[in-house]
């Protein structure tokens, strides 16, 4: 079993937490499954669980890793020479990240569910949205690659992994889709979706153009 959930923002990625801070218990009722991979507490998107332990391996290890797609908002306007060194691969205090499909986009994307709590900025500039995909994963990487080249993160939503993406998935809801472990994350995609709780969402329609980087 392969669960897609949007993971809301400022929701721990475990079923229990000592401390009281939201966790995947109140959004997903199946028992017996678990995160495979993770998403920051202050991140949102697409996170997946399962109950299989080598469709788990599979998803984690790092000699089949699936390229991670995220919408970041950025503080500021990158320039020409801040995309090429995100997609060249910028050198972070851990070494060198791995060339990055970088994009500008023009405006908002469409359909984009608003943050509870919103997102606080200065009012006095301007932000910016990114389309990163990564084929790696690195502790924040993509909110330390953003400030390496002057800007910093101030949203970020994980919308794909592989050919896996929240195709209208609301914050907080979920979707149940086969999987086996020989077929990944990529194959997982062939069967159905079916929400499993709350009400589905309009699909999000792509994002709109802007500058690209690959």
């Amino acid at each position: 079993m392969l669960i897609v959930l949007n993971k809301p923002f400022q929701v721990l990625c475990q079923f229990t937490d000592r401390d009281g801070r939201p966790t995947l218990a109140g959004y997903v009722d199946i028992p017996g499954v678990y995160a495979a991979g993770r998403l920051d507490y202050d991140s949102e998107g697409l996170l997946l669980l399962t109950d299989d332990g080598p469709l788990a391996h599979r998803l984690t290890d790092p000699r089949h890793k699936e390229p991670k797609t995220y919408l970041a908002q950025v503080e500021g306007e990158p320039g020409d020479d801040a995309l090429d060194a995100l997609s060249r691969g910028v050198t972070l205090n851990d070494g060198p990240c791995l060339p990055v499909e970088v994009e500008a986009l023009e405006g908002e994307p469409e359909n984009l569910w608003p943050r509870d709590p919103p997102v606080r900025f200065r009012k006095s500039i301007p932000t910016t949205w990114l389309r990163l995909t990564l084929r790696e994963g690195r502790n924040r990487q993509v909110r330390r690659m953003t400030a390496a080249v002057g800007l910093p993160t101030l949203r970020l939503i994980r919308v794909a992994i592989g050919d896996i993406a929240l195709d209208g998935l609301e914050p907080g809801n979920y979707r149940v889709i086969d999987a086996t472990p020989a077929a990944g994350p990529s194959r997982a995609v062939d069967q159905p979706a079916i929400s499993t709780r709350g009400r589905r969402s309009n699909p999000h329609p792509r994002p709109p153009r802007g500058r690209g980087r690959r």
